[in-house]
């Protein structure tokens, strides 16, 4: 039997949040016919994964690694959540679950490009891509890193702004706006590098509409293909992983 697919979200009190992750845990099932795909939170929302984890899967007593569940973080970034929280709360409820790396590990270049240009980009605009922040260096780096894969994709300048670091009188954006006009920009899009629409993208957006005029707001990654498929790949590397161990 195929071994269940445990989604993990962050979890948000938005309940735009909450709406997202089902339709994204909605697509995977239905790209994975014959897979328990069952949706879970690390905070703010339930179910709450470590309730989950001890009741999903094929082998409920959790003994071997046959009928225990594949994790699949919903992070875009590999931080404290990923690297901390979640492997402990793994080893306390289900000690045999695999976990898959975060599915921002996948590069979602071209949904952030459908994104823009399905909110209207054109050779005008300049890109604020816009994410969470961390106090892991490490995650940060590879927002930025995406930015630059960003930029090279549409051939023009892409900034990063951590929604959470946004400074004293949200100086980050200024700086950001400051950056893409030197470089040509006339207009300033933002690109929301989240799973879902919520108030860290709209603080963002906000501190943009006080700067510039005609500002462009692409919409969150949400279900896109791309999303959906990173979410089953990194199911089917595991699943072929556990296979081969299984075999020996």
């Amino acid at each position: 039997m195929n071994p269940a697919l445990v989604l993990v979200a962050h979890g948000s009190r938005d309940p735009r949040f909450g709406a997202t992750a089902r339709r994204v845990r909605d697509a995977v099932a239905a790209t994975l016919p014959g897979v328990e795909v069952v949706l879970s939170y690390l905070d703010l929302d339930e179910p709450l994964v470590g309730d989950v984890l001890g009741r999903t899967g094929n082998d409920a007593g959790g003994d071997g690694a046959g009928g225990d569940p594949i994790v699949v973080p919903l992070l875009l970034s590999a931080g404290y959540h990923h690297k901390i929280d979640l492997p402990a709360i793994i080893a306390e409820h289900r000690p045999f679950a695999y976990q898959t790396d975060v599915i921002g590990t996948r590069s979602f270049t071209a949904a952030l490009a459908d994104r823009l240009l399905e909110a209207g980009l054109d050779e005008r605009y300049g890109v604020i891509l816009s994410a969470v922040g961390s106090s892991d260096e490490s995650a940060d780096r590879h927002v930025r890193r995406r930015a630059l894969e960003l930029s090279t994709h549409l051939h023009r300048p892409v900034e990063v702004v951590f929604a959470t670091k946004l400074g004293s009188g949200d100086r980050a954006v200024a700086s950001a706006v400051r950056r893409l006009r030197a470089a040509g920009a006339e207009r300033v899009a933002l690109s929301p590098y989240f799973l879902s629409a919520g108030l860290l993208i709209e603080r963002v957006e906000t501190a943009l509409d006080a700067l510039v005029e005609e500002m462009l707001v692409a919409g969150p990654l949400g279900a896109h293909p791309d999303v959906v498929g990173g979410i089953c790949s990194l199911y089917r590397a595991a699943a072929r992983d556990r296979a081969v161990i299984a075999s020996r």
